[in-house]
């Protein structure tokens, strides 16, 4: 049966204030326990996870709030099931942050897990992410339109293995089932395949040669025990569904080929293979190894305290940044969080990268990947071009060519010049104009913008926005260290793509931690006296008994009358009345910075401060 408490119902008097000491129960609310009480745990979906469970039978669940909140707290921590099972328990900071009753709380480590594989398989940690990240960039008013861009790679929980050992635990693994499920077929199997795979997986060929020759009859060995077994039981209906089965004959596949029926290793299988038969999902990226990755997009507004991770993509190891732009800023376009400027690394900085995000409204500033550009050769940026028709006028030495015409159908402009010019010229040896009697050069629309990107890059005013990109390293450092982001607890894409998610979200909120109390201690430090006693009246609001809340607001409205920019406050007013929450609270700032200083110099009568005490 569904158990669910609103947490923008408020108690009549707040618990923890006895609980705790003034100095921790500040420090509380100061901390992302009291963003996470405040702000996020409203934001929940406890109405999908409520979907699970009937509406009158069975046993109440737990607090669905505060399980969602729970899952969503464990992974940015990076805490076990059974350590998060115990700070449901014992940990007073959160039971304070899940808006629950102090003390008294009981939860075993199975029950979280039946709530961690909802919220897993019903695809719940999207939305938590979508949803935190958009309530923290409207309650800190974040400038979203100047972002930085980077991918990251992060290792599930599983073993490292070679091309050999992979093989051969996948055999390992199989051989296992099958003594396991039909003893007769395991021992009909030659004695020396048995013998061969019999010892641990740490220590499987262990006793081989490291020569590189040993390694590869070794590895051309297990290849032909591979196919030996897939064969024997491909028309056995006890082994072949079985995932040890499909995950021998998929290795095999990706490592293998078979001439004239023997089988071959490959010389070379890309990185989008299988790496370890437990983590059939993770692949092989060339320079970081297996696992999986991310792509995060952060702010990076010079004014701001703090910067937030507005998009975060989970990807394969195997996919790559210059593909993997167009679906970052496609996300970010669905939940209005466009930037007008985004600054990446040169993986990401193709032309039509750039052309692309262009159409979109956002200007990519990466630099040119100039690796292949000889610098001692002239190049199309050094001849005088005009961009609309991309005909070449003139040539670096100041000759107009015979002929120059560009073909739209293939993109490509070619140009002719004179020889007798070309013979005389001083920059011949540098010139990359062919030919003899015919002198011929041909360039394409995405050379001469690139050669363009590439001499805006030696501006200073270039070096001085790109040097943002910068911290995004560090964010992607710091994100690692405190949520365990590089390396997981768990395996497989579901349980690896929740737990990225969860932890990128978890991050924003310590990050609007850093600031979202001092915005509302200090809010009105320019809006004069009605907005001091405003502010000092809402802040002791927050947790007032009903019966004080209606002094409050009586008090309120008597500031109204004595104001003649009283529609403002009337709206501030409704934003109290409406969520008594840190967006009420946001709202009635925003209000009083709107007022006048006409407004501000005659402050009201004093509030009943002991009233609401």
């Amino acid at each position: 049966m569904k158990h669910m408490i609103e947490p923008r119902q408020m108690m009549l008097a707040d618990p923890y204030e006895h609980v705790f000491s003034p100095v921790a129960y500040k420090r509380v609310r100061a901390g992302w326990h009291g963003v996470f009480r405040h702000v996020i745990l409203e934001l929940l979906p406890a109405e999908a996870l409520a979907r699970s469970f009937s509406d009158e039978l069975g046993r109440p669940t737990k607090e669905l709030y505060s399980m969602a909140g729970l899952v969503f707290i464990m992974q940015f921590n990076n805490w076990t099931a059974e350590q998060a099972a115990d700070a449901y328990m014992f940990d007073t900071a959160i039971q304070y942050a899940l808006n629950l009753s102090p003390g008294a709380q009981s939860m075993c480590s199975r029950t979280l897990e039946r709530y961690l594989r909802l919220v897993r398989e019903d695809g719940l940690a999207g939305r938590i992410m979508d949803d935190v990240t958009s309530g923290l960039v409207s309650v800190l008013d974040k400038n979203v339109r100047e972002q930085r861009l980077d991918s990251t790679h992060v290792f599930s929980n599983m073993a490292l293995f070679g091309r050999t050992q992979l093989m051969g635990v996948t055999v390992r693994r199989f051989l296992s089932q099958v003594r396991r499920h039909d003893r007769a077929a395991y021992d009909a199997l030659p004695e020396a395949l048995c013998a061969r795979y019999a010892p641990s997986e740490q220590r499987l060929f262990g006793d081989t040669q490291r020569d590189k020759a040993a390694r590869s009859q070794l590895r051309q060995q297990v290849a032909e025990d591979m196919y030996a077994l897939i064969v024997r039981f491909s028309d056995d209906t006890l082994h072949n569904t079985r995932t040890a089965y499909l995950a021998l004959t998929r290795v095999f596949e990706e490592q293998c080929d078979i001439r004239e029926q023997k089988a071959m290793v490959k010389e070379k299988t890309g990185g989008r293979v299988m790496q370890n038969p437990s983590d059939p999902d993770a692949t092989y990226d060339g320079k970081k190894g297996s696992g999986y990755q991310v792509q995060l997009s952060e702010t990076c507004d010079s004014d701001s305290e703090v910067q937030l991770i507005t998009a975060a993509l989970p990807q394969s190891a195997a996919d790559t940044d210059p593909q993997s732009i167009a679906l970052v800023v496609e996300h970010m376009k669905a939940k209005g969080h466009l930037p007008g400027t985004l600054l990446a690394d040169a993986a990401y900085g193709s032309d039509d990268n750039v052309q692309q995000l262009s159409q979109e409204g956002t200007a990519l500033i990466s630099p040119v990947n100039s690796s292949k550009r000889d610098p001692d050769k002239l190049h199309i940026d050094d001849f005088e071009t005009d961009p609309e028709t991309e005909r070449i006028k003139r040539c670096p030495e100041g000759h107009a060519p015979l002929q120059s015409e560009h073909d739209a159908q293939d993109g490509v402009t070619t140009t002719y010049f004179d020889a007798a010019d070309c013979g005389r010229c001083p920059q011949r040896s540098r010139c990359p104009v062919e030919g003899n009697a015919r002198r011929r050069f041909q360039h394409t629309k995405a050379q001469r913008r690139g050669a363009a990107r590439l001499r805006e890059e030696r501006s200073e005013s270039w070096r001085k926005t790109y040097a943002k990109r910068a911290g995004i390293e560090g964010a992607i450092g710091r994100i690692k260290r405190r949520t365990g982001l590089g390396r997981l607890r768990v395996r497989g894409q579901p349980a690896v793509y929740m737990a990225i998610l969860l932890k990128v979200a978890g991050w924003n909120i310590l990050q609007a931690a850093k600031v979202w109390y001092k915005r509302l201690k200090n809010g009105t430090k320019h809006v004069g006296a009605y907005g001091d006693a405003l502010v000092g009246l809402i802040m002791r609001v927050l947790n007032a008994a009903t019966e004080k809340k209606r002094l409050a607001m009586s008090a309120i409205n008597r500031i109204i009358r004595k104001n003649e920019n009283s529609q403002i406050l009337h709206a501030a007013r409704r934003g109290l009345l409406s969520a008594l929450s840190w967006k009420g609270v946001r709202g009635m700032l925003d209000c009083l910075h709107k007022l006048p200083a006409s407004a501000q110099e005659h402050p009201p009568n004093p509030l009943p401060r002991g009233n609401m005490a």
